[in-house]
């Protein structure tokens, strides 16, 4: 595929770019050629040597150091860094000074600044008001927080104990909730009163305590004050608010000490969900995170201390892990919380003049808004400052790459992102190094030895074929919580291509000839909608649920913007025909059981559900004859002709 060239950086700005410093001290070190391609091929062969010089680029110190870079074989058998002991949250936090770390504001227009030294104060009193309330080493610390500073404190300080942090949107339901708190069992909870969108209040006190009384071992919840200053904590056990907790700023913070750790000790609990079951609970470690995101951050984004970094996210999606991360280079952390065009699709553009940004973080669904909405962003905001616009969460259209280049901003880089929450960080991201093309994400990771396999298991470059990663990379998961014998996580990853211990990622990628990477969706069920990644079970889980309903069936639609919409299809019980009052109740019984995401876009009656021979649900299938697309394994299903009524629906 030929793609359009739409940017390419100036010769000063590639000699000016930490990759390309980092490149020619690899260079020089090693005796590597000094171009991107043998930089890139080096750091997959010589993972050992690339890791170990990226820890000492990114000034990672830990308290003790590695009696190997890596040790054992495959991808289920490499252990990195063994003997090291280090802590994510000192990272975080070297910098204690009078710099901005966090520059947060709401769609209200409330805003908070704090300083590193400031930041690191918060996070003292934050640790030491957990280490009262009993935390220690292993435990787990659960937020179900706006993107707000206090989210980000509460982690950093869980952190610094060794604790780990997860997080739910406040959005989600109470079985949203449970589903994934009640797997990992925190000790302590962070929550807010509320959270305000689209100007709407939506308090959330009601379904903590809900929630409460099903979690068990919650010792604290300390509640953060968002849509009221003093919220009434009646009916919430062992709770307390979040200052009386910290107590007063004008008291001296205590001094702050971190818990060092192992390289892959526990860091944080993501989520993922599929088509079956409650979600996965996938651990992150303190090392393989720390390192990815270092990697990511300043050689593929160039940031560097001083910058000022965005991203459009919550805090359950793994991009506020990601964005987060960049107080380790010095980088400020702008948050945002709120619906991103309120009052109107200027808001995210007025926020970045305003501000200085200097990586704004966004999705194709949040630039094709604006596209539709005729903004114009580079003649109505001073965007000086911007040197990078990352977006994610679906494939970014020539159509969008075009669009930013003309309307938004010409010498900048615009870097498509692609990884996920199993790997807490990318597969493909940007280069300051390289030029930009038309549809085209501009290259893989460095040491990530990213490959697209025919349908024969063969390495193809031209052509789709499934993204899969052949070698061992630190930031893979440390394990599944809750799978002793890790069968839960070969399953995920590595059973696809039975005897080869290939981690096969779902999507369906063509890696061009010079090296960049297109994206052309999932190859599984998994939906994106918006560019949040939501399994179908958790709708399932709601509907199924409803007397109404008999069986139905998920799957993601692409829309002409890039994104995709969710489609749902239901057979009723008999005599009940699909109307609005039915369909209002559908709609509002996945908004409160999963969240607003989850909502379908469009929801059909039909007279049956198309299954295997074994009794599974064929969302793929579903999917392919929505598109137009010929179903090759009609043989393995029970009833094909259910297939047929879907022809057209969409």
């Amino acid at each position: 595929m030929s793609s359009a060239l739409l940017w390419k950086p100036s010769e000063d700005r590639v000699h000016q770019s930490q990759m390309f410093q980092f490149m020619t001290t690899v260079a020089s070190r090693h005796g590597v050629q000094p171009d991107w391609q043998s930089l890139r091929r080096w750091s997959i062969e010589r993972r050992d040597l690339f890791w170990n010089d990226l820890l000492e680029f990114a000034e990672v110190k830990p308290s003790r150091p590695a009696d190997a870079t890596m040790r054992g074989e495959g991808m289920l058998g490499t252990k990195w860094f063994p003997g090291m002991t280090l802590n994510y949250a000192r990272h975080m936090l070297r910098f204690n000074d009078d710099q901005d770390a966090i520059l947060a504001e709401d769609e209200r227009g409330r805003a908070v600044r704090l300083s590193h030294r400031e930041l690191r104060d918060e996070v003292a009193r934050c640790a030491a008001a957990l280490r009262q309330a009993g935390v220690k080493k292993g435990d787990r610390v659960a937020g179900f927080m706006p993107n707000v500073p206090e989210t980000v404190i509460a982690m950093l300080a869980a952190a610094s104990l060794g604790a780990v942090w997860s997080s739910c949107s406040p959005d989600f339901g109470v079985r949203g909730v449970l589903d994934r708190f009640g797997q990992i069992e925190p000790s302590v909870l962070v929550v807010t009163d509320g959270y305000t969108y689209n100007g709407k209040r939506c308090p959330t006190l009601p379904r903590v305590a809900e929630m409460l009384s099903q979690l068990k071992g919650v010792r604290r919840v300390a509640v953060v004050p968002f849509m009221d200053e003093q919220p009434s904590l009646a009916g919430l056990p062992n709770a307390v608010l979040w200052r009386e907790w910290l107590g007063p700023l004008d008291r001296a913070a205590p001094p702050l000490t971190f818990e060092e750790v192992p390289f892959d000790h526990p860091l944080f609990i993501m989520y993922s969900s599929g088509t079956t079951g409650i979600p996965k609970c996938i651990v992150h470690g303190h090392g393989g995170t720390l390192l990815q995101h270092m990697k990511e951050l300043m050689l593929h984004c160039d940031l560097r201390r001083g910058d000022r970094s965005f991203y459009f996210t919550t805090c359950g999606w793994m991009m506020w892990n990601w964005l987060v991360s960049a107080l380790g280079i010095g980088t400020a952390v702008v948050l945002f919380e709120g619906n991103p065009a309120y009052p109107d699709a200027k808001r995210l553009w007025q926020l970045a003049e305003k501000l200085r940004v200097t990586l704004f973080g966004t999705s194709p669904k949040f630039l094709g808004m604006c596209q539709k909405a005729g903004l114009r962003p580079g003649r109505e905001h001073d965007l000086s400052a911007l040197r990078i616009i990352c977006s994610t969460g679906s494939p970014l259209s020539e159509e969008l790459f075009r669009w930013t280049y003309d309307e938004v901003k010409r010498d900048v880089q615009l870097a498509s992102i692609s990884g996920g929450t199993d790997i807490i960080s990318c597969f493909m991201l940007g280069n300051p190094m390289l030029p930009v093309y038309a549809g085209e994400i501009q290259c893989t990771g460095l040491a990530m030895d990213v490959q697209a396999w025919d349908a024969d298991g063969r390495p193809v470059i031209g052509e789709k074929g499934e993204l899969v990663c052949t070698r061992p990379f630190p930031s893979q998961p440390v394990c599944f919580w809750n799978d002793p014998d890790g069968r839960k996580y070969r399953s995920a990853y590595f059973d696809y291509y039975p005897g080869r211990c290939i981690w096969r990622h779902g999507d369906f990628i063509e890696i061009t000839e010079r090296g960049g990477v297109i994206v052309y969706g999932r190859s599984d069920a998994t939906l994106n909608p918006g560019g949040i990644r939501i399994g179908t079970a958790e709708i399932y889980r709601v509907v199924e649920g409803m007397p109404e309903i008999v069986d139905s069936i998920v799957v993601g639609r692409d829309t002409p913007d890039a994104d995709v919409e969710v489609c749902l299809f239901v057979v009723l019980r008999e005599g009940l025909k699909l109307d609005e009052a039915l369909e209002k109740k559908i709609r509002t019984a996945i908004a409160e059981g999963a969240t607003k995401r989850h909502v379908p876009k469009l929801i059909r009656q039909v007279s049956a559900i198309p299954h295997t021979i074994s009794g599974k649900k064929v969302e793929m299938a579903v999917r392919q004859v929505l598109h137009g697309q010929d179903v090759s394994n009609r043989d393995a299903l029970a009833n094909p002709e259910a297939l047929d009524e879907f022809k057209g629906l969409a």
